[in-house]
């Protein structure tokens, strides 16, 4: 999974919905973010995951009244894929003939001489 994400990458959020939790955690499904950090994290009560920031969000230390102490966490990557641009656009691209390939001329068929007897 981690090699999934990369510093720089734009991933869209496939899943905000966070049980047991009423701080609103600040990501929003369907919106499009850039990995800024992305690793393994162990959180004492979430366990061990890999996980990402991203650039448009900085969360803070995590001390409110449901806060785990942890200073900027990551989310889990697992929230996110990686933002794919048309797969089925690319590929018919590689289907379609290109236009810019010459086009070589049709040559005549040989003709045959006739010989005389």
């Amino acid at each position: 999974m981690m090699n999934d994400f990369y510093i720089g990458q734009k991933v869209v959020c496939i899943d905000d919905k966070f049980k047991n939790v009423s701080i609103d955690q600040l990501i929003r499904k369907g919106q499009i973010y850039t990995v800024r950090w992305v690793g393994m994290y162990k959180h004492y009560v979430d366990g061990e995951f890999v996980g990402i920031k991203v650039e448009e969000i900085h969360r803070g230390n995590d001390d409110g009244p449901e806060g785990y102490g942890a200073a900027d966490m990551p989310y889990r990557a697992t929230r996110f894929r990686p933002l794919v641009k048309d797969k089925i656009g690319s590929l018919r691209k590689l289907l379609a003939p290109k236009p810019d390939a010459p086009v070589e001329p049709e040559k005549p068929a040989p003709v045959k001489k006739k010989e005389k007897v």
